[in-house]
This record gives structure tokens, sequence and C-alpha cells, in this order.
């Protein structure tokens, strides 16, 4: 039975052998089980299997149906373990209980929540997945570059963050409209304080104004005003010039008083990811 690609999943079957080997090659070097979201056809899955036992999650019950015929001898055996349903619903403070790499070719409309989770997850040690080129760019983007964001220090938070290499719409059936990026993250630690996350977006509300006051429209201005003064911050600096560091220290000064002022930090309305 042929399968098609489901617009609602936003799958894109990865079809270049060439690129499942650079993935491959591009593996941390562990013994940690390996986590793969949205397997799609098994490709990437069968590759995987030769190394280490996976874990893998899939939300299309016909992809499911035709994970179970093609590895019925792997999961019989143990080493492979396929979970259907949607892994976000299932994922609580760890997708798993025992440490784990994530390795995958990942939907586009789930990839950057994904890659969130996952930098909050203690049990996760590394990220080796495929996204969009845009969104890894945004990861993987240094202090001064025009893609430095809230992921770009999310993710120098929790590791090292890496763009690999770019794969081409043609690497894929159906071909997506942009291109495609690996994204590796070796981490070190895990990012999951909600209020630095509210504290990241509130920085980059108006990635193009000045940080002090995308911050005063949520955090009280006076005490910010000090803050920059104690650290040597210009007051004209943008959010994409500050590093991670400099992010950090303001969060923890910022922190302190109001900690001191015995106020809770203010709460952003929920949103489903950083910008």
């Amino acid at each position: 039975m042929k399968i098609e690609a489901k617009k609602r999943f936003g799958q894109n079957f990865l079809k270049d052998r060439a690129v499942l080997e650079k993935i491959i090659q591009s593996m941390p070097n562990t013994s940690n089980k390996i986590v793969e979201i949205g397997p799609g056809l098994g490709d990437l899955t069968r590759k995987l299997l030769e190394k280490r036992d996976v874990i893998a999650f899939e939300i299309d019950e016909d992809l499911c149906a035709h994970l179970r015929r093609e590895f019925a001898k792997e999961i019989e055996e143990g080493r492979l373990t396929l979970v259907c349903g949607d892994v976000l619903e299932r994922w609580r403070e760890s997708l798993i209980d025992e440490p784990y790499d994530l390795v995958a070719n990942l939907p586009y409309y789930v990839a950057t929540n994904i890659v969130l989770k996952a930098l909050g997850d203690s049990k996760c040690d590394n990220i080796l997945v495929m996204l969009q080129k845009e969104v890894a760019d945004k990861f993987s983007a240094q202090p001064k570059d025009r893609n430095f964001s809230s992921l770009s220090v999310i993710a120098q938070s929790a590791g090292e963050p890496k763009r690999l290499f770019v794969v081409r719409p043609e690497s894929f059936t159906p071909a997506p409209k942009v291109d495609s990026a690996v994204l590796a993250i070796r981490k070190e630690r895990s990012v999951e304080d909600r209020d630095f996350l509210d504290f990241l977006r509130a920085a980059f509300s108006q990635p193009r104004k000045k940080l002090l006051k995308n911050l005063a429209g949520r955090y009280d201005k006076a005490q910010l005003e000090e803050i920059f003064d104690e650290l040597g911050l210009a007051p004209t600096l943008r959010p994409h010039e500050a590093t991670t560091s400099i992010y950090h220290r303001i969060f923890s000064k910022l922190k302190e008083r109001i900690d001191g002022e015995e106020h809770s930090f203010p709460k952003q309305q929920p949103k489903q990811q950083p910008d």
C-alpha cells in the first residue's frame, strides 16, 4: 500500500540516501537510547537501528501501521519501541525515564516546540534534528547576527548549538517550498526556568527596538536602568547585540530585586513558543 504524505502533519519524507548517511555520521558518540520523533516511512529509523535501540513517536495512524509491518522483527526483539500518538501530549518533564539522544527529521509545524521541550528535558543529552533552515539559523545564531533571537539564547544557555549542513527541497517527497538544515546541540544543562523564558520573550518582543525599552514594557524601568548602569550596558543596546551571558546577568539582578521586594515575576500571556 502506497503511503501518501499528509499536509496536516507536515509530512515530507526524506528520500536522499546521502543525507541519511550524513545524519548518521553526525550522531553523538554515546550509548544512550535514541528517540526519533516523526519516523515517517522509517528510512532514518532503519539506519538508526544499525547503531542503537530506538524509541519512535509517530502521530499518524496509517504510518504507525506501516512501521509495525516494516519493523515487526525489531519491535518483537525490543530494539524498536513504537509509540503512536501526539508526542507533545505525552511529554511531561521528561519524555522517557532514561538518558537519550534526540535524532529526527522533524515536521516543520512542531519543530520549534519539540526542540524547546528537548532543551528543557533533563534526560535529553544531545539533539540532532532536521528542521526548517530559517529555524535552525535562529537556534544557532551568534550575537550581532540578524537571526540572533530568544531561541539562540535558550540554545546557548543549554549547550553548544551548530547548524551542520543545509538540505535542499529536492531531497524530500513531496518537496517543501523552503530549505531544511540539520541542527546539532550538545547539551550541558537543561533550560526550564519559566521566568527566564518569559524574560526572553519580553526582551525580543520587538527585535529592532532597544532592549531596555522592550524589557520596560514588562518590568520596572527604574530597576532596569540601575541594572544596565551596574553592568556597564548602553541604554541603546538592541536585543541581538547582547550576548547570552549578558541576558543571564540582567535576569539574575532583576530577579534579586523582585525577590527582595517579595513580588513574583510578572507573568506573560501564554504563548506557544518564544519569538
